[in-house]
């Protein structure tokens, strides 16, 4: 149940007999009449834009037009007002009876309220994580990680059908530096000093690596010649960094659908049937590409080469897909693995990257855009830089990755659900920084904890209701919910099902946590109101449907909240410790 739509739809209804009536003339688009929380609560319930958007079409002044609408909505017994405010927005009040009734639906739909058809089963490919398999995940990968994660579990809330992927960096040669690096592990398992030279891997993570491999070969590859051990060396060493990463991924609850190799596109025709996909549109050509912008490298030489027209679809550029001794660019797998993801039928395609990765965005949309035809959208969300603190000084380097924090390392020190958690507390394009002090603070400036105690509250509320002997499974009386504080919770957990829908139509489940930090708000405030107001205290003495109907609200909120954490991927707290 999404009470705004219905509202919405109410609007809609009333504007269309107005229409059939004279009093606005036929043929307005009205898809952009919304209904929504008002900037201020003490507006109103809820406000529609509708005299706003559609005075100028209509050639009517916008109070004429919410007037009119006005007095026909209030014949609705859910609209208690409506009043027209400023140039023309229309704040309407609800009846007590429709919030009351928002708590039932949270009770009889659990943690599928709010769930949405909107996404109508269609097919989106979320990539994300797809770090080079070099090493441990890094805690760049994690927020990506997160964030991707989430953006998954959110789509699917929203009825999406979503596949995750992870998207194996492993055709490049930063994976034969990863085999060299393996070797001088190897050499070290058998008693050798070795140095590493400058662009190896010296991460202690290799070492048990190097070891494996010795167990697995014994001396078979020692004193040999690289091109006899570097290709068996780069597979056995691609696959050891993949079970290290699938662990990671499995310690902050992530697992993947498809693990799909960069490697896999090389010598099956991929790559040449992409561009070939493109040569058929017109948009592959034999060009030289003007010098960078600003001062030209002296090493700059105007040189021919094979040229992807990615201006048609919206790059600033033309881009190249084969340098002129006929090696593919890095861009050209990139191209072949999208195409393939349109070959696979997907419906949209999203994928989360790092913030250094910006200037791939428009080329990326672009070679989309050209190979699908425009029919399928993608979305790339890049996600800023974290920032680690810990008693108020940045987190040192972990030593074993030799160069970085691990996702283990964070995950080590806070847990996977504090970690999800915080990781979402801001925007995927804004930086984050990243307290362990503050993170696992038992305060309200600490929104993990201020979320999971809301959950815990209510789940001591129902251990208590049980020692007094009330049945919390009675059928409320929820006309028992009448004190504007009671109503006001219950209309923001109304707003549950809407916000599931704006954050899957944005892909931004960062929302999601911004709503569970209010939702949290609400019900301490209500929590704290009791102390002072005894009415409003979840249990009361001698009067039974009283406290059921009032378990029944807060038992609501925790069904909201675990909904909720179910999507950013965290274990809701039935008690705090």
């Amino acid at each position: 149940m999404n009470l705004f739509a219905e509202i919405r739809a109410l609007v809609i209804q009333n504007l269309e007999a107005m229409q059939s009536e004279g009093v606005l003339p036929d043929g307005l688009d009205l898809g952009n009449v919304t209904v929504e929380p008002p900037r201020d609560a003490a507006h109103g319930d809820m406000a529609t834009n509708a005299a706003m958007v559609l005075a100028k079409p209509a050639g009517l002044k916008p109070r004429d037009i919410a007037d009119a609408l006005a007095g026909r909505l209030v014949a609705d017994d859910r609209i208690v007002s409506a009043d027209v405010a400023g140039p023309g927005f229309l704040n309407l009040r609800l009846a007590p009876v429709v919030w009351q009734g928002v708590v039932g639906d949270v009770l009889a739909a659990g943690t599928g309220f709010g769930r949405s058809d909107m996404g109508q089963g269609r097919k989106v490919n979320v990539e994300y994580v797809s770090a080079n398999p070099t090493g441990p995940l890094h805690v760049g990968h994690t927020r990506g990680a997160v964030f991707g994660d989430a953006l998954a579990s959110l789509l699917d809330f929203a009825g999406h059908k979503v596949t995750r992927e992870y998207y194996i960096n492993d055709g490049g040669a930063q994976v034969d530096v990863l085999a060299r690096s393996v070797y001088l592990r190897y050499l070290e398992a058998h008693g050798q000093e070795v140095a590493f030279p400058d662009g190896t891997y010296p991460g202690d993570y290799l070492i048990d690596v190097g070891q494996a491999l010795k167990d697995k070969v014994g001396d078979t590859y020692v004193g040999q010649d690289e091109d006899v051990w570097l290709e068996d060396i780069r597979n056995f060493s691609t696959d050891a960094m993949m079970d290290l990463i699938r662990s990671d991924l499995k310690s902050l609850g992530v697992e993947m659908d498809v693990f799909y190799s960069e490697k896999s596109l090389y010598g099956t025709g991929l790559i040449e049937a992409a561009i070939e996909d493109l040569k058929s549109k017109g948009l592959i050509y034999e060009g030289v590409l003007e010098p960078p912008k600003g001062k030209k490298p002296e090493d700059w030489e105007p040189r021919e080469q094979t040229l992807f027209r990615s201006t048609e679809h919206g790059d600033d550029v033309d881009r190249p897909v084969m340098k002129s001794d006929g090696a593919w660019t890095y861009f050209a797998p990139d191209i072949a693995y999208h195409y393939d993801k349109v070959q696979r039928g997907f419906d949209a395609l999203i994928d989360v990257f790092g913030a250094d990765h910006g200037g791939y965005v428009k080329r990326m949309k672009a070679a989309v855009s050209a190979l699908s035809g425009g029919t399928v959208p993608l979305d790339i969300k890049l996600c800023q830089l974290v920032k680690l603190y810990k008693n108020g000084e940045p987190f040192k380097m972990s030593k074993r990755a030799g160069t970085f924090v691990t996702l283990r390392d964070v995950v080590d020190q806070v847990g996977p659900d504090v970690t999800r958690f915080v990781m979402l507390t801001r925007k995927n394009d804004a930086s984050l920084d990243f307290d362990f002090d503050k993170a696992v603070e038992q305060s309200r400036e600490n929104p993990v904890f201020y979320v999971q105690y809301a959950h815990a509250r209510v789940n001591s509320v129902l251990r208590k209701a049980a020692d007094a002997g009330i049945d919390t499974n009675a059928t409320p009386d929820l006309a028992l919910l009448d004190h504007p504080a009671e109503l006001a919770l219950a209309g923001k957990l109304a707003e549950w099902p809407r916000l599931v829908e704006t954050a899957a139509r944005s892909n931004e489940p960062h929302r999601v946590a911004f709503y569970l930090y209010e939702l949290a708000g609400d019900f301490h405030g209500l929590w704290n109101k009791g102390n002072d107001e005894t009415t409003l205290r979840f249990i009361q003495e001698d009067d039974h449907a009283g406290s059921v109907a009032k378990i029944a609200l807060a038992r609501a909120v925790a069904i909201v909240i675990a909904a909720g954490l179910g999507i950013l991927g965290v274990t809701p707290a039935d008690e705090m410790r």
